[in-house]
């Protein structure tokens, strides 16, 4: 198409300089070529000026100033675009060349500076105008890759702008330029469109939304409110059952408030049955005391009888003090008094019990007159009983010291301080508790103590509390108030009664009038074959089983579980009576602890206690206890069962010692028994040969001490250490002489004798026969 127009418009052969620049895509090349081809068709003389920089005006005017020699007869230019073909006008009107040049350039591009503003201007005469080919190539491309049949030549049509339709061009630039500026508005218009369309979306989804929330609300409202109507039925029904219930629960309430009084009046009357009796067993006690005969004969069962008696009024009246200030039935009977000259009448009542220990026991007061309102027949209760129990728990040669403190004429506080066992933490903090025992305390009560003579201070408004150290001492501090309390209050009874301090002086110094001496002792009686250990903590029933089962056997006594285990491995005893409520180890756990011992699991036990529920002796003999006996027991019974279990004893030494051949089984009931008689006759059959073997060799195998090895053995097998092993080689000589052929001196060796005349007076005296006899007989059978 070029060369044609060229051909056309200088109208035969010219002079042609083409200028083009160096492309890097393969179409531009392609294009360009075609461009110079048909060119030079039409040419007389082709000059190709190559211009580098991509196209660029300002290289191609360089490079023509740079050829201009050769420019003179140059008829026409063309130019691979419009922009190249504007510079070569100007560098041909700067060097002033004459010859009529015609300027060509390629694009046609619309707008100021395009090439239809320049061929309009007539600065250039022409601009060649192709399609770009783009579409027709992509197509090609995808037929190739496709394999399917494509042109190898493609033919694009172009179209020159000169002077002839130039206009018509820009005309029908500028309806597509306006067209493509209502395409715009149209595009922004839409645009706007699609953001109110986005904004309508979304309003509406938040309406649809909101919508669908309401519904789901309002179904939940309507869901609760039906739910409500039902909770309000449910909790109307609730209220005329509570109502109902109330009616019955003061109904039951009236009932219970009468159930009380009757138990307070049945715990009154029954306290008085309680009495009836027991001062008819005192007055008679007291009378037969009184009897230097009957003292000579039984005046220690008699002065057991008398004290237990006390103990016994003692728990009645704390149980039934209890019961009426814990149904808030108990009414005090205040009035003025002197309670340092109170105190001191009550620690004088133990004076003499503490000089018997030779415990110092002194009153503390800066003032001899101390003014306060107290009931003299409950707050002695307290005094007596914790200067008591300060007693029990005070070695002797101890102090107790009971200390006044004024505290600003508005309360005062008295101490009673000792040095005795003390308390760990945690039972000072349980101390006051009800029916609580410390499980360390060497000396066990009812649990009541303490909690009625906290009930009792807090009755006459003041305050009770403990401070101790274990094995350093305990401090009761009391704190009541000065003058009457009872001033705003309704008054409790005023009126003076009779103090009951001497009946109470009885019931709590008793308990402590007795002598630790043990069990009477006769030296001229023979010695006990058998021996029992009694474990206990009450001294009265300790000693008096000691005594009982003295005439018998021969009695080891522990008042608490560790030194009753301490007895135990020491003693070995053949049989051992405990009580399940110790101080320190329970009875049960002593059970436990001795029966998994090789030392002394073969020891009966028989439990002692005061829980005799099914479940509580079905938890004795669990523990492995081989009794349980539930008190009050019958002393008969006790003995039969003591007899029965050591008869048993008897008859399983008989299984141990059984002539057996070396290889046999013994057969033992208890399994560490069993083991403990097979590793001593394992040991003692694997060292017959050793005539150096002896007991400190068994003691080391085994792992005990001599003292407890010697118990076990003669317990179990009823022979001494020596006297086994003796009568164990001449069974295995026996047994070789009848069949083997060994020679006596073979024999002798074997058996762990050091000559053969030994061995035969040993085995003589044994079978009364020396040993050659004795397999003559044996070989003539």
């Amino acid at each position: 198409m070029a060369g044609e127009y060229m051909g056309t418009l200088l109208k035969g052969k010219a002079n042609v300089l083409e200028i083009m620049g160096l492309p890097g895509s393969s179409p531009a090349i392609e294009r360009d070529r075609g461009f110079s081809d048909g060119i030079k068709k039409f040419s007389n003389t082709h000059i190709t000026l190559q211009v580098y920089g991509d196209w660029l005006k300002a290289n191609a005017k360089k490079q023509l100033i740079q050829s201009s020699g050769s420019l003179n007869n140059i008829n026409a230019v063309f130019a691979h675009n419009d922009v190249m073909a504007l510079g070569a006008r100007e560098v041909f009107n700067r060097l002033n060349i004459k010859t009529p040049v015609k300027f060509i350039g390629v694009d046609a591009t619309p707008g100021p500076g395009g090439g239809l503003q320049l061929v309009d201007s007539k600065i250039i005469d022409a601009s060649l105008l192709y399609p770009t080919g783009g579409k027709e190539a992509i197509a090609t491309a995808f037929r190739i890759l496709n394999k399917e049949p494509f042109l190898k030549e493609n033919i694009l049509q172009s179209l020159v702008i000169d002077s002839t339709n130039v206009q018509l061009m820009k005309l029908q630039w500028s309806k597509i330029s306006s067209q493509q500026q209502d395409i715009e508005r149209q595009q922004a218009l839409l645009a706007e469109q699609q953001e109110v369309y986005n904004s309508q979306q979304v309003v509406l989804n938040i309406i649809v939304i909101t919508l669908v929330l309401a519904i789901v609300f309002g179904g939940l409202a309507f869901y609760s409110l039906m739910e409500n109507r039902k909770i309000n039925k449910s909790l109307e029904a609730k209220n005329h059952e509570i109502l109902s219930q109330r009616n019955q629960l003061i109904e039951m309430s009236a009932m219970a408030e009468a159930a009380t009084e009757a138990k307070l009046n049945f715990f009154t009357n029954i306290s008085h049955e309680f009495r009836t009796p027991l001062t008819l067993i005192l007055s008679p006690v007291e009378d037969m005391m009184r009897n230097e005969k009957l003292n000579m004969v039984a005046g220690k069962n008699l002065k057991l009888i008398h004290k237990n008696i006390f103990r016994l009024l003692r728990l009645i009246n704390q149980l039934i003090d209890y019961r009426k200030i814990e149904y808030d039935k108990q009414q005090l009977n205040c009035s003025p008094d002197n309670i340092v000259d109170f105190v001191r009448d009550i620690l004088d009542s133990f004076q003499q019990n503490a000089k018997r220990r030779n415990i110092s026991l002194n009153l503390i007061s800066a003032e001899r007159e101390i003014v306060t309102w107290f009931d003299v027949n409950m707050l002695d209760k307290v005094f007596f009983n914790l200067i008591s129990n300060a007693l029990k728990f005070t070695k002797d040669n101890g102090r107790i010291d009971v200390i006044f403190t004024k505290n600003n004429n508005e309360s005062i506080t008295i101490a009673i301080k000792d040095n005795g066992i003390g308390l760990e933490p945690e039972e000072a903090e349980h101390i006051f508790d009800q029916f609580y025992q410390a499980q360390s305390a060497m000396s066990k009560g009812s649990g009541l103590g303490l909690t009625l003579s906290k009930e009792i201070v807090e009755l006459h408004k003041g305050s009770i509390s403990v401070n101790s150290q274990k094995w350093k001492g305990t401090t009761f501090s009391i704190e009541l108030p000065l003058g009457n309390q009872w001033a705003d209050a309704p008054k409790p009874n005023v009126q003076p009664v009779k103090n009951d301090m001497a009946e109470n002086a009885n019931l709590y110094t008793t308990d402590l009038d007795y002598e630790k001496t043990g069990m009477s002792a006769d030296a001229f009686n023979l010695p006990k074959e058998q021996s029992i250990l009694i474990i206990e903590d009450n001294t009265d029933l300790l000693y008096y089983l000691g005594e009982k089962l003295g005439n018998q056997y021969e009695i080891f006594l522990a008042d608490n579980g560790n030194s009753g285990v301490t007895e135990a491995y020491e003693r070995v005893p053949d049989l051992i009576i405990s009580d399940v409520m110790l101080p320190g180890i329970t009875g049960k756990n002593i059970a436990e602890l001795l029966k998994t011992d090789l030392r002394t699991s073969h020891i009966p036990i028989i439990l002692l206690t005061a829980q005799g529920s099914v479940e509580n002796q079905i938890d004795g003999i669990q523990s492995m206890a081989d009794a349980y006996i539930v008190k009050p027991f019958n002393y008969d019974y006790l003995l039969a069962t003591v007899k029965n279990l050591i008869q048993n004893r008897a008859i399983l030494k008989e299984h141990f010692t059984s002539d057996i051949s070396p290889s046999g089984k013994l057969p033992v009931s208890k399994g560490l028994d069993k083991k403990f008689i097979s590793d001593f006759s394992g040991i003692v059959e694997q060292n017959l040969s050793n005539e150096n073997f002896n007991v400190d060799d068994i003691c080391q195998a085994i792992g005990i001490s001599r003292i407890q090895l010697y118990r076990k053995v003669k317990a179990l097998l009823g022979y001494n250490i020596t006297d086994y092993i003796l009568n164990r080689r001449l069974k295995k000589a026996k047994y070789l002489l009848t069949n083997e052929s060994y020679s006596i001196s073979e024999i002798t060796y074997m058996v762990g004798f050091s000559t053969p005349n030994y061995f035969s007076t040993v085995f003589k005296n044994k079978y009364d026969c020396t040993p050659s006899e004795f397999k003559r007989k044996n070989l003539s059978n």
